[in-house]
């Protein structure tokens, strides 16, 4: 009996060392736009500006997405690669509507990790930030804590382009490697999409909100509450859903997806055989 080889995975795009520079420096500035009520003590002149701080940091995410995007898109986007992220894209926009409002229940989170599993960190990362950029414009959701959403959803599906064996790894040892992953990175996801919110909360509830004039060990306690009363069970939701989904529809999207890089062949040189009709 013999045994075939799994056939090594295309990549539409592939990061070189600009992409990675970029990606790095968004996420440098994304953790502390998102960490600094946890970072700053009461003396920092940050805090004195904790209502307008979000909306800085939020501004100046959406440009350097923007440019991360656009290193990426340099880096060997091709068409065939654009129509994917595209379909992909709009896909996953059209999604996270369905549960809206409904205990966590968000199936996008399931396609944008099997998509990253699929098409790499690269693609990964920005078909995560333009599918959360499209929802937010399907359902109203833009806001200062739009471009933190897109910055998350990004790493979210960059992560799963990121986990081992791509090329090797298949069937049940993968689907249960990509939910556990799933399950930690829901959470993930939920805490920090709390932090971009957290600051504007001092005046609605006082004993779990962000206080400027206390210390790092009293917000981080503030905080820790805020995510239990506030979103552990949609958090837990959104990770239940993904891991439920993956483990039955994952086999199917994962070969749909397979055969899709397959055809499209996106490393393949474009060449003209030089006839004209």
């Amino acid at each position: 009996m013999t045994t075939t080889k799994p056939t090594p995975q295309s990549r539409p795009i592939r990061l070189g060392p600009r992409s990675l520079l970029s990606l790095i420096l968004v996420s440098a500035v994304g953790l502390a736009a998102l960490g600094w009520p946890l970072l700053a003590p009461p003396e920092a002149a940050v805090n004195a500006h904790s209502e307008d701080a979000p909306w800085l940091f939020a501004g100046l995410l959406v440009l350097l997405v923007a440019v991360v995007a656009a290193t990426i898109s340099e880096s060997g986007l091709g068409p065939k690669a654009v129509a994917m992220l595209g379909v992909l894209a709009a896909t996953g926009a059209a999604l996270r509507p369905i549960g809206a409002g409904t205990a966590g229940i968000e199936p996008m989170f399931f396609l944008m990790l099997l998509s990253g599993r699929v098409l790499g960190p690269g693609f990964g990362f920005v078909l995560g930030a333009l599918s959360m950029f499209a929802s937010a414009l399907l359902t109203g959701g833009v806001g200062p804590w739009m471009p933190f959403q897109m910055l998350a959803m990004g790493w979210f599906t960059m992560g799963a382009g990121l986990l081992p064996g791509p090329d090797r790894l298949r069937g049940l040892p993968e689907r249960l490697m990509l939910a556990a992953y799933g399950f930690l990175a829901a959470f993930a996801y939920g805490t920090l999409t709390n932090l971009a919110g957290w600051p504007f909360m001092n005046s609605l509830a006082s004993n779990i909100a962000f206080d400027p004039e206390a210390g790092v060990p009293a917000n981080l306690a503030r905080f820790v509450v805020y995510c239990l009363a506030t979103s552990l069970g949609w958090d837990l939701g959104r990770a239940l859903v993904t891991v439920l989904l993956t483990l039955t529809l994952g086999p199917a999207i994962l070969r749909a997806l397979r055969r899709a890089t397959r055809r499209a062949a996106f490393e393949a040189p474009v060449t003209f055989d030089g006839t004209a009709r």
